[in-house]
């Protein structure tokens, strides 16, 4: 990925379909905060959390998994620059490249990125995919923190790895 992403990055989409057209292979990221969030977390706690929401009849919205044991939830954003009193940057959770160090739940925001399914991820031909297509409405992203939250929280009373996972103390 260029480290220009953040200057590089459009809306226009003739410029997209260039792209696409030139490099077939390529993956595409976008970048978060501005009309979309993405609530990010440990794939098993994902899983168990999407069921329970969809069980529940809790709007959802898209979904994708990655084969590094990731779940993406693709939110609407919590602020615009328009409102600059309402959001925050991602740099309260963590940077992109930071991901690794922060094993539990995510939240993209302003000034982070993902990549959008289908993808394939560097190395070993591993991918991300949707589970719950982009014909999905983005929901709030608070309409599905408290689950989302709460099954994260039992993997991490489960781990008894003793993981770099948040716990309670």
């Amino acid at each position: 990925m260029s480290f220009a992403w953040q200057t590089q990055s459009t809306t226009d989409r003739a410029q997209i379909e260039r792209w696409a057209r030139h490099q077939p292979e390529a993956n595409f990221i976008t970048a978060t905060g501005m009309v979309h969030d993405v609530l990010d977390v440990p794939l098993d706690a994902g899983r168990d959390a999407l069921e329970r929401l969809l069980a529940e009849g809790v709007e959802v919205g898209p979904v994708a998994e990655s084969d590094d044991g990731r779940m993406l939830l693709f939110t609407l954003t919590r602020g615009t620059p328009e409102d600059e009193d309402e959001w925050w940057p991602c740099e309260l959770d963590c940077h992109p490249e930071t991901a690794d160090e922060h094993p539990g739940l995510r939240w993209h925001c302003r000034g982070s990125y993902v990549l959008v399914p289908p993808a394939r991820l560097p190395g070993d031909g591993r991918a991300v995919r949707w589970v719950r297509g982009p014909e999905h409405e983005l929901p709030d992203p608070l309409s599905l923190l408290e689950v989302l939250t709460e099954v994260c929280g039992r993997y991490v009373d489960a781990d008894s790895a003793g993981s770099a996972w948040p716990s309670r103390r």
